[in-house]
């Protein structure tokens, strides 16, 4: 290569070395992220959040981007007894987003630590939640919830079994949910987090629980079906009596009508009779006498 060529070859790598260094200068920010410049790994100056083109120093501060949107958490389902011992598998799941992105940085540094971090305080907080509460807290959402009944079983009475009746709560899931937020609020703001909702995505029975709970079913099923039979028996019952009433008054009236018709007297038209004085029954005292009775009596 002669003098030229490397004359070239140098300018040329002079200019790219340049451009390298401009561009490095310049970075942008997008709506959707948060800037936080790092010199030689420790933060230089306040995070960056307005949208646009930013300048740098090159080479040596780097752009480290934080998301700044609603970010999610989906915790593992989890076997957690409740106070009445009760073991159920708890799935949690929460929103949440970076409030302070600088605190972030430093304690955090990125979003999977985050999530590392969320899965044991906020699983913390829901083992604690859950173990101080029956299983019918956990269930109910609400404690002025009112249960739904058949339309067939509108009449069936309130002291029938617990058909229709929900126990007494005095919190519910809604606000087991709250305190499980406040708590794990507090200590996620720390890490520069703001913890927005935290809900119970689904609460599944332990299968010894579900045994328990379907002979609870078939139970309550057993007493409406009783009750059912009941009313069916009864209505069974007073359909035969009507029967009887029935058949015996058509046979009293079919033996008036025969009666009739026959000419005799029926029950309710009494036969007037001649009322004979009582006598005594003497035998003839001779045979004439008695010869001459029987003609008469024949004609």
């Amino acid at each position: 290569m002669n003098k030229w060529g490397c004359l070239w070859f140098l300018l040329i790598a002079l200019v790219f070395a340049v451009l390298g260094t401009l561009l490095g200068c310049f970075y942008a920010v997008y709506q959707t992220e948060q800037v936080i410049i790092t010199q030689f790994g420790k933060p230089v100056g306040e995070p960056i959040e307005e949208p646009g083109l930013h300048f740098k120093l090159p080479i040596i501060q780097d752009v480290n981007r934080i998301d700044k949107r609603f970010l999610e958490w989906d915790g593992s389902p989890v076997a957690i007894p409740t106070r009445d011992k009760t073991y159920i598998h708890v799935d949690t799941f929460a929103r949440w987003r970076i409030s302070d992105p600088k605190t972030f940085f430093v304690r955090l540094h990125d979003v999977r630590s985050a999530q590392s971090r969320l899965e044991d305080i906020l699983g913390s907080e829901t083992r604690n939640a859950v173990a101080k509460h029956d299983l019918i807290e956990i269930v109910r959402t609400d404690k002025e919830r009112k249960p739904l009944r058949d339309e067939n079983l509108k009449n069936v009475p309130i002291g029938l079994g617990t058909i229709g009746v929900l126990p007494p709560i005095q919190y519910g899931r809604v606000k087991i949910e709250e305190e499980i937020k406040t708590k794990g609020a507090k200590k996620l703001a720390e890490f520069g987090i703001d913890l927005l909702d935290v809900r119970l995505k689904r609460v599944n029975y332990n299968p010894d629980v579900l045994g328990r709970i379907y002979q609870r079913m078939i139970s309550e099923r057993r007493q409406i079906a009783q009750r059912f039979r009941s009313e069916g028996e009864g209505e069974a019952a007073r359909i035969a009596g009507q029967k009887e009433r029935d058949l015996n008054e058509i046979q009293s009236t079919a033996y008036r009508q025969v009666q009739q018709i026959r000419g005799e007297p029926t029950p309710k038209q009494p036969r007037f009779t001649r009322k004979l004085t009582p006598r005594t029954r003497t035998r003839p005292t001779s045979t004439i006498s008695l010869r001459a009775w029987r003609p008469i009596a024949r004609c």
